[in-house]
């Protein structure tokens, strides 16, 4: 009797120890699944992120690393991915005389920018106001009349003012050798001023003739150059 009460207690205690060895292994086989996933995944995640970093340096040679060397500091480099092939490539910083240079050229960019945008404003207003060749030669003929008409009127003013003059110069002859009265003077001198008035105006409005002339012909120039081209939307 004692010996069956026994044996059902050492199976009751081989059942439980059992449950627990098996709990514990399935526990411990789970962690090494999930820890071995995990240590795979960073091991696999690091080899595939990583990068090198690779330069010539002072002397020639080429250095590479992990992380960019310190030999490549302010030079050009090339970040490697794994499989050997160039990522991408970072120039070297600009030097003190390459950035003045830039900044010269971008300058100079900017003002062809800036001309290029007028002319274009400038074609635009020649379109708009021009519809052919010929109403560009009618302006200019207007243009001229009114200068051309101004400069006959000072002419006429120079004649009239060498008449007048003429009749105090008569008059001066006869005081050579007394004094001159003062209305003969006053009478020459105002006959040499409208003289020297009316010469400089004619000769600002040839020059103004000239400009005329110079503008419209540009126009026209342009203007066959541009007919020339499709017209933007």
């Amino acid at each position: 009797m004692k010996m069956r009460f026994y044996n059902i207690v050492v199976s009751m205690v081989s059942i439980s120890m059992s449950k627990k060895l098996f709990t514990n292994l399935a526990i411990f086989g789970t962690l090494s699944l999930f820890g071995g996933a995990v240590f795979s995944a960073g091991k696999t995640t690091g080899q595939s992120s990583g990068a090198v970093y690779c330069c010539n340096d002072a002397g020639g040679r080429q250095v590479c690393g992990d992380l960019l060397p310190q030999a490549c500091f302010g030079r050009a480099y090339r970040e490697v991915g794994r499989s050997g092939s160039t990522i991408r490539k970072v120039p070297a910083p600009l030097t003190a005389e390459q950035r003045a240079q830039r900044k010269i050229e971008e300058e100079k960019r900017k003002i062809e920018e800036e001309k290029r945008k007028e002319q274009d404003l400038k074609d635009r207003a020649l379109l708009n106001t021009y519809g052919s060749e010929a109403e560009i030669d009618a302006m200019q003929a207007r243009a001229e009349k009114d200068i051309l008409q101004s400069i006959k009127n000072a002419e006429a003013k120079i004649e009239s003012a060498k008449q007048a003059r003429k009749k105090y110069e008569e008059e001066a002859e006869f005081y050579k050798k007394k004094p001159m009265p003062p209305e003969v003077q006053k009478g020459l001198k105002e006959g040499d001023v409208e003289i020297n008035a009316q010469t400089s105006l004619i000769e600002a409005k040839k020059k103004e003739l000239e400009t005329i002339r110079a503008k419209y012909g540009e126009e026209k120039a342009r203007f066959v150059e541009l007919s020339k081209r499709p017209r933007p939307r």
